[in-house]
């Protein structure tokens, strides 16, 4: 899948902030649109970094899916 695809997917969920330090390290923190919680993913490589933010937006999703356990 290409890193477009993969953009666009966890833009549905997601708000991003991507920046980069004066090394080279690009860093994107992702913003849950509903719930508001944070993750933030470090990398040299854009495309690493793209694949690990929607491996993270997969987990996520399938955690989602689970049904609820009773108390």
């Amino acid at each position: 899948m290409r890193n477009t695809t993969k953009l666009k997917q966890i833009l549905l969920k997601y708000d991003l902030d991507l920046s980069m330090e004066e090394d080279g390290l690009l860093k994107l923190t992702l913003v849950d649109k509903i719930s508001g919680s944070l993750a933030s993913f470090e990398s040299s490589s854009y495309s690493n970094l793209i694949s690990r933010c929607y491996a993270h937006f997969l987990k996520q999703i399938q955690l989602e899916k689970r049904p609820k356990r009773k108390a």
